[in-house]
């Protein structure tokens, strides 16, 4: 009997350290993942720092749906990787419309981000 056949019930400390762990691997091994977590990062603390709370919680869901999307598309990706190592053009469809999802959510996030800082730079020259 294996190690998660004998745990029952529900344990909220087991699963964040799987969600931390899956986070971990996907801004330490994927660039686009990273690179958009440092960008939020600071504007986030800008939020913070001048307690523009709607304007954080704007930043925070735009950064959370776009880490959402970035981690499905790497998910189908490797699953699809792992399904169908020879090209497909099946396999391909389905990374698009994955890599498309991602896109767009990048696009709302980076509009979202560009605004936000317009605003916060607005918020610090004038108060």
């Amino acid at each position: 009997m294996t190690k998660r056949s004998r745990s029952s019930g529900y344990h909220p400390l087991g699963k964040l350290k799987v969600i931390l762990s899956g986070l971990y691997v996907a801004v330490v091994t994927d660039f686009s993942v990273a690179y958009k977590v440092i960008l939020s990062g600071p504007l986030l603390g800008v939020a913070f720092l001048f307690r523009q709370w709607v304007d954080l919680s704007l930043i925070l869901l735009a950064m959370g749906l776009m880490l959402i999307a970035e981690l499905f598309n790497s998910a189908i990706e490797v699953l699809c990787d792992f399904v169908e190592p020879q090209y497909n053009d099946r396999i391909r469809i389905i990374k698009d419309i994955a890599a498309a999802a991602a896109g767009l959510s990048i696009l709302v996030w980076a509009v979202i981000l560009t605004v936000e800082s317009i605003r916060l730079w607005q918020f610090q020259v004038m108060g």
